[in-house]
């Protein structure tokens, strides 16, 4: 029993750590950074388009992540193979967390088109639990005591904004302070997590005396 407990240990120590780049902070503070430039442009852009610009660049900033996992992150911790129950926990994962972000999606979609006539604090209300209950997932899954950090500031996100736009401080339901500085708060910690990464693992070049050429 101990000897199977301790196994589990080991596989979750050596997940985190190869997860553990900062590359996905990076990638989850774009995402909430889109929901703090859209309504500063829905006056030139239009409340529809404002929101759609965004998509291109998150794949472009998707696709730099994996580029960026396979060319410079692998050389330095390699490629690790987990167990099945590992993999199991992670399709339960991805399962959910696709209900969840199309809901968040959804929602957010609809925040986004009809910004102006937003009343009273539903919407934020509805929209704060949905990413806490998501980033709750995912941090359970994976082991990421950080996400519950995250989700609280997602989640506050639009509560703080509209009280930021009731009491008059803020315009746009407050929703570039708010959610400005949530993304900011997870980009330079995906930031620091990954120079980090990179100072403790620099990859290793032979040295190649002066004959073998």
């Amino acid at each position: 029993m101990s000897q199977n407990i301790s196994l589990k240990d080991a596989e979750r120590k050596v997940f985190r750590t190869a997860h553990n780049d900062g590359l996905w902070d990076i990638f989850l503070g774009c995402f909430f950074l889109e929901f703090a430039i859209t309504p500063l442009l829905s006056t030139s852009l239009g409340d529809f388009w404002s929101s759609a610009v965004f998509i291109p660049i998150l794949l472009l900033v998707y696709l730099m992540i994996r580029l960026v996992r396979k060319n410079v992150i692998k050389p330095r911790i390699g490629v690790v193979k987990f167990g099945r129950s590992r993999i199991n926990k992670l399709k339960k994962f991805s399962f959910v967390m696709l209900v969840v972000n199309i809901i968040a999606a959804i929602l957010g979609f609809i925040v986004a088109m009809n910004f102006r006539r937003i009343a009273g604090e539903t919407i934020p209300l509805i929209l704060g639990m949905i990413f806490l209950i998501g980033f709750s997932i995912a941090a359970y899954f994976l082991d990421f005591s950080r996400l519950y950090l995250y989700g609280l500031l997602a989640a506050l996100s639009p509560l703080v904004g509209e009280w930021l736009f009731i009491n008059g401080i803020a315009s746009h339901h407050g929703f570039p302070i708010a959610f400005g500085t949530t993304a900011g708060v997870m980009i330079i910690v995906g930031l620091v997590i990954f120079l980090r990464l990179l100072h403790n693992n620099p990859i290793l070049i032979e040295a190649i005396s002066p004959g073998e050429k």
